[in-house]
Formats: structure tokens, C-alpha cells, sequence
């Protein structure tokens, strides 16, 4: 949003810090603002919209709740195929451009509002192609990774406030000096429609094959274990094995077939590329092109040729190193993923099939770890 265009904005409202900051930075920059409060099934999401109708009074702004919970099916449906299929869903990547952006678009052209608006850390800018996404300043906080899937409509209109913050420090500073009363409030790394950190319970009722005993094996074949189910296991997974060894063990790949997960060393789960499809880019894009890719959320960008047209074999991408990368070890297998690219001063490039699987990151909630997979690149 160009400074000093003054618009009505409806902002997604989760009743958390990061959220309420930007609806008041919004305020503050002289927007019209309207919040948008997504209602889902449970006793947690009663909290949370709490918290987003004291914000909003705070701030002296409309709240629109809308119930989300039968949209939400699609994307449990998913999440526990996903599963079911030996893979590590990422829930919010599919939620974002189905569920969460569609209905504030929605409540946006119902408002008469022009522009949307979320608490995400990533920057927006405005080229002679149009509004694209960029990484957001604070690099420990860049969720830019998140919105890849989003339809070009919904970022041409989009705008986010906390992509020139510096990180959660200033956030809740701000937050503080509002005297917002949700400026301590705990960093939320639960999924919306997971209870109590349990998944496994949806997938008993939706993919009860993923929990079926199995065999753990070794690279040679070896079966050194047995297991509870294979969807209680990611690629890249050191503790909570049930398998003792003298030296450190991961999990380097799950045949959901055969309900086998096969385990090995560090250096036996090593990968020297990759390949990425299924691309969302934001704007025209060159077939073949130089970029920084970052495997995991928290690994530092290396330069890579792109290989193979954008436009050919599913819209891929492939990058090769000469040598293993410890930055890909534990993280490959036969894999299927959505692919995002948002080109110009931001791409994204995450894996869909290659001969190894990988997983982009883990966030630790309470009993259940929340997984996303795919790798990041950025044009040099």
C-alpha cells in the first residue's frame, strides 16, 4: 500500500500480538480498518476470539466474525491424506489461499474495502509488474514462505504492516506502548483444528492406515525396530525413534505401503539436490534463472543454478551440487508439495518429487510438532 493512500482495509484478527499491531499500525497510517475474526470448532478458539474483541475495542474498530468451521473440512481432508500418503503436511500453506485469504477477500468486497491485510512477517512491494512478495526485514520472523500458494488477485490487493519491523521485540513494544492486552500474550504454534496437540486423533477417524504397526528399518533393510504408526514419524527426525544405537539416527525416508520407516547415520542421509514443482509465481517469470535456496527455515541461503524451463515439467525447478549438502541431509524422500515462487525481489521453490524427501521445518507445540516442507530461494 503506497504511503499516503488512504483505503479501507480488513485486516485477519487472531486475537494474538502480531495481529492487533497491525491492525493498529493500519490505523495509525490513517487507514479505515475493519478486523475479521475466522471462527473454528473448540475450546481454544473461545479464547482467542476474546482476546481479538478486546483488541478491537481498544483500537475503536469493527470486528466481523465469521464461522469457518465447515470451510475448514477441505483442509483437514487434506492434512490427513497428506499423512496418509507417508508425507508431513503444513496444514496453514493449504488454509491461506482456500480458506483464510478467500473469506477475507470475501468480507473485504462485502465491506467495500479495497485492500486485506494480515499480521504475517513479509514485505509486499510494488514493481512495474505489479505487487510481489518479499522476505520479510526480520529474518529470525520471515514467514514469506506461507503465503506462496496465494492467487495473484489476493497480493495485488494485500498489504502487511509487520514486513518493516525489525522482529517480535518491536511488535510487542508496540503492542505495549498501545496498551494492547494482548502484548504478552504466548506465541500460538497450535493448528486450529488440532485439540490438545493430538492429531493422531483425525487421523484415526480420517487415515487410520497412517497408525497401523509397521517395521523399522536400516538403509540395508536391516529391521531393527517396530513402530506405532508411520505418521508418528517426519523425515529428518532424531529423538523419539524407539531405537537405541551408539551414534545418532534418522528418520531418512516412510513407505506408507508398507508401513516401514526406514532410519540411518547422518552421513547415509546426505542429498546432493533437488527438485521443485508446482511453482505459484506472482508474476511472469524467466525459464531459467540464478537463485539463493534455503532448504530449511533456519539454514542460510546458498547459490544455485535453476535448471529446466519454469514453464515445462509442471512448472519445476532443479538445483544440483556438486558435492552433499549438509543442508539437505535428512530431508528427502519421494514427496509431493506445492511449490511457490513469487518473483522479482522474492522466489520460493520448494520440492515436490525427487529422489529424497525433504522437510523445511519443524515448530514445537505442546506434544505436536508442526511441519513444513519444501525449501526457499531468492534470486542473487
Amino acid at each position: 500500500m503506497k504511503h499516503g493512500a488512504h483505503k479501507h482495509v480488513v485486516v485477519a484478527m487472531s486475537g494474538g500480538v502480531d495481529s492487533s499491531v497491525a491492525a493498529a499500525l493500519l490505523l495509525e497510517a490513517g487507514h479505515t480498518v475493519t478486523g475479521m475474526f475466522l471462527r473454528f470448532a473448540g475450546p481454544g478458539p473461545q479464547k482467542h476470539v476474546a482476546d481479538a474483541r478486546d483488541v478491537a475495542a481498544q483500537l475503536g474498530i469493527e470486528l466481523v466474525e465469521v464461522d469457518a468451521a465447515a470451510a475448514l473440512d477441505g483442509v483437514i481432508a487434506q492434512f490427513a491424506a497428506e499423512y496418509g500418503r507417508g508425507r508431513t503436511p503444513n496444514p496453514c500453506l493449504h488454509c491461506n489461499p482456500t480458506v483464510k485469504f478467500r473469506i477475507l477477500s470475501e468480507v473485504a468486497d462485502e465491506r467495500g474495502a479495497g485492500a486485506i491485510a494480515t499480521g504475517h512477517y513479509v514485505r509486499v512491494v510494488d514493481t512495474d509488474a505489479g505487487r510481489l512478495l518479499a522476505r520479510g526485514r526480520s529474518i529470525t520472523k520471515d514467514q514469506s514462505y506461507a503465503l506462496f500458494a496465494l492467487p495473484r488477485e489476493y497480493v495485488q490487493r494485500l498489504t502487511l504492516p509487520l514486513g518493516e519491523l525489525s522482529g517480535k521485540v518491536e511488535v510487542r513494544a508496540k503492542a505495549l506502548k498501545l496498551g494492547l492486552s494482548v502484548h504478552d500474550k504466548k506465541d500460538s504454534q497450535e493448528i486450529c483444528f488440532v485439540q490438545d496437540g493430538d492429531y493422531t486423533r483425525i487421523l484415526r477417524e480420517r487415515a487410520p492406515d497412517a497408525l497401523r504397526p509397521g517395521d523399522i528399518v536400516r538403509a540395508s533393510g536391516e529391521v531393527v525396530g517396530r513402530h506405532r504408526g508411520h505418521a508418528r514419524y517426519t523425515v529428518g527426525q532424531r529423538r523419539g525413534l524407539g531405537v537405541s544405537a551408539p551414534t545418532p539416527l534418522y528418520v531418512m525416508g516412510i513407505d506408507a505401503k508398507t508401513a516401514t520407516v526406514t532410519i540411518g547415520t547422518s552421513d547415509e542421509a546426505l542429498g546432493a539436490g533437488l527438485r521443485a514443482s508446482g511453482a505459484n509465481w506472482h508474476t511472469d517469470t524467466a525459464e531459467d534463472f540464478e537463485a539463493m535456496v534455503q532448504i530449511r527455515y533456519n539454514h542460510v541461503a546458498r547459490p544455485h543454478e535453476c535448471g529446466e524451463p519454469a514453464r515445462t515439467l509442471s512448472r519445476s525447478c532443479s538445483t544440483n551440487r556438486s558435492r552433499p549438502s549438509r543442508q539437505v541431509r535428512r530431508r528427502w524422500y519421494t514427496w509431493k508439495a506445492n511449490c511457490w515462487a513469487a518473483a522479482g525481489s522474492t522466489r520460493h521453490c520448494p520440492s515436490k518429487r525427487s529422489k529424497r524427501k525433504l522437510n523445511e521445518v519443524r515448530g514445537r507445540g505442546g506434544s505436536l510438532w508442526k511441519r513444513v516442507s519444501g525449501v526457499m530461494a531468492w534470486p542473487r
